[in-house]
């Protein structure tokens, strides 16, 4: 697949991952779209070296896109931890 398929698939399971996980997010939709992004790969990778197998088989594969939409979530929850909710707070 090439670089805009990538893309492609990264920004909507970015989109998915975040329909699954609703809520405020510090960094707004650019924050989310890169997560997606850096979830795809993170999918495939994950998919390769948990189970072994070829998970980015294609655009249109099921398992391309399960891989990316778990990645995302994973990237978006550990995101989501990491930041937790800094603009809520004031210093006195």
């Amino acid at each position: 697949m090439g670089i805009i398929a990538w893309i492609l698939i990264g920004l909507l399971a970015g989109a998915i991952a975040k329909l699954l996980l609703p809520g405020k997010d510090p960094g707004g939709i650019i924050i989310t779209m890169l997560i997606g992004i850096a979830g795809g790969l993170l999918g495939g990778w994950l998919g390769k070296v948990i189970f072994g197998v070829e998970s980015i088989n294609g655009f249109f594969h099921l398992s391309t896109w399960i891989a990316a939409i778990v990645g995302s979530l994973i990237l978006l929850v550990l995101y989501r931890l990491f930041t937790g909710d800094r603009g809520s707070r004031r210093h006195a």
